[in-house]
Order: C-alpha cells, then structure tokens, then sequence
C-alpha cells in the first residue's frame, strides 16, 4: 500500500514538472513570437523620426503669404543694420556714403518690394519641395538645394530693381531722392538699368540659398529626432539662424562686389571678375570682406525672424483653414 501510494505520488509530481516546462516552453514561444513585432514597432518609430520626408506639402497662396508677411517684417524691423552694412560695402566710403546718418533712407522701396520678392521666393520654394511629396534621406538635401535655386532666380525678377534703388538711397553720396535715382537708372540705361548686377545677384543669393536652405531643413530634422516630436516655431526660428549665419560669412565677398556693381553710376567694366579684381586689389581680403560682421548679425537676426514669422504665419493660416473644414 505504501509502495502505491509513493508511486502515485512519484507520478504526480512527473505530471507538475512537465507541466511547469510545457508552460515555460509558451512562454518562451510568445516572447520570441513577439520580438519581431517589438523591434518592427521599434523600426518604424525610428524611420518615422529619422524620415526627411517634405512633410506637410503647403499651398502655394500659404507659402506666398506667409513669406510676403515674413519679409516684410525683417526687412523693415533690420533696415537701419542693412544700411550700415551697404554704407560699410561702398565704394565711395562709410563716412561720405552717409555714415550713421539717414539709416531709414530707402525704407519705401523695401517696404514696396519685401513682400513680392519674400512672397514670391516662398511660394517658389515649397511649390518645388511639393513636386516631389516623397524622396529619401539621401535625395532629400538635393530637392532642398534645387528648390532654394529655383526659387532665388524667381525672386531676383523683383529684388534687383528694388536693391538698385534702395542701395543708391541708402549709400548715394549725392543724396538723391528715389524719383531722381528711377529717372537717372531709366535715362542713362533704359530698363536694363534696373537689372544691374542682376547675374551678380544671382550668383551671390543661389550659393546662399544652396547653403542655408539644405542646412535649415537638415538642423530641423536632426532637432526632431534629438527631441522626438514637431519642433516648435522658436526651434524653426533657431535653425534659421544658424543656417543663415554660416552662409552669409561665406558669401560675403560676393555680396560686397554685387552692392559695388549695383551702386556705380556707370555699366562701363562692372561686370563681377573686374570689380572683384578691383576691390581685392586695392583693399585685399579686408575690402572683399567689408561690411561682415554687420551682414552676418544681420542675417543671423533676420533668419530666426524669417523663418520663424514664415513657419508662424504658416501655421495660422493652415489653423483657420482646418476650422473652416
């Protein structure tokens, strides 16, 4: 009997061990069986973060806008810098070119043109980006880099003539009034005059925007996977900063040689090789570089302000649409 009963017992304890292996051996099963969907989740959390996709494709009137609003608010809040800086470039000296005197002279232009060529340079920009709704992470920079050409050569259509007049405002050692420098641009050199240093222009604001732009949009990706969620406007406002910062120090000798060309009162050898030439002979690196200091705080100040018042404007507009909806 007791033989019996030991066995029995023997038999049930079998049955409780082999039961306790079979139920961790499911277990085991359901974590390996769930490791994949774990690391999937995990997979797509950090495509999602790591994406550039051009996100949130923005209608062109959005883009125009917003970009005339944000143009228009750095132009006139940082005019008394950029005259400085023009006044530092010129040709004819900081002190006779006007000093620190008259630092609002040619505001009415910029106030006329900041919204047509900010406007018209955003609109550009996000109607390229959304040619292309899904790239990777590697063609991304590239339609970054071929938006921000795109767009500067539209927009040069109506910031040239109005830096012409601007410029001969702000730093004119004859201090002409802005009918008289329209009428002496149109006499001595019909419309064209108003094109002055456009190719100038050009080559200055296309490598600038190659620079800042791919820069700005990389700094905002790279903040969002640092942070894990949407950056916020002040964040927008900051890339902006820093990207326009390191492009104006790099193309500042190219900006002194377009506001040299744009202030002669003559076409006569002002293409960009002889004045270029002309400025680094007679003033060296310190000529090509006039104006820096002013030009990249001023850049610096009006990205964070450009972009920020863009992303702002941007967001109150789509805001209102989708309450609409």
């Amino acid at each position: 009997m007791l033989t019996l009963n030991y066995n029995i017992d023997n038999i049930k304890n079998f049955r409780n061990t082999r039961n306790y292996f079979l139920n961790c051996s499911d277990a085991c099963s359901l974590v390996q069986s769930n490791i994949p969907t774990m690391n999937e989740n995990k997979l797509d959390t950090n495509n999602k973060l790591n994406s550039i996709s051009i996100n949130g494709p923005r209608h062109y009137s959005t883009s125009l806008i917003a970009g005339a609003v944000a143009g228009t608010v750095v132009d006139v809040a940082l005019f008394p810098l950029d005259t400085l800086k023009t006044r530092l470039q010129s040709q004819y000296g900081f002190v006779q070119s006007g000093g620190f005197r008259g630092i609002y002279k040619g505001l009415t232009p910029t106030i006329i043109g900041a919204p047509f060529t900010a406007g018209l340079f955003f609109g550009t920009y996000d109607g390229f980006k959304n040619l292309f709704p899904n790239v990777s992470n590697n063609t991304a920079p590239l339609v970054h880099l071929c938006a921000g050409i795109v767009g500067e050569v539209v927009c040069c259509t109506t910031k040239v003539p109005i830096e012409i007049v601007k410029q001969r405002r702000q730093a004119s050692p004859n201090q002409e009034s802005i009918l008289k420098i329209i009428r002496n641009a149109y006499a001595n050199e019909g419309v064209f005059g108003f094109y002055r240093g456009f190719w100038t222009t050009v080559m200055r604001d296309v490598p600038f925007s190659m620079l800042q732009l791919p820069i700005w949009e990389y700094l905002k990706k790279e903040y969002r996977i640092f942070t894990g969620k949407p950056l916020t406007t002040i964040e927008v406002a900051l890339c902006g900063s820093i990207s326009g910062g390191i492009a104006a120090a790099l193309t500042t000798p190219i900006d002194v040689t377009k506001t040299q060309i744009m202030l002669a009162n003559s076409a006569v050898d002002q293409n960009f090789s002889t004045v270029f030439k002309n400025i680094y002979k007679n003033k060296g690196l310190n000529g090509l570089f006039a104006g820096f200091l002013p030009r990249v705080v001023f850049i610096m100040i009006g990205g964070a302000l450009f972009f920020g018042v863009y992303e702002k404007t941007c967001r109150q507009i789509e805001d209102k649409h989708k309450n609409k909806i």
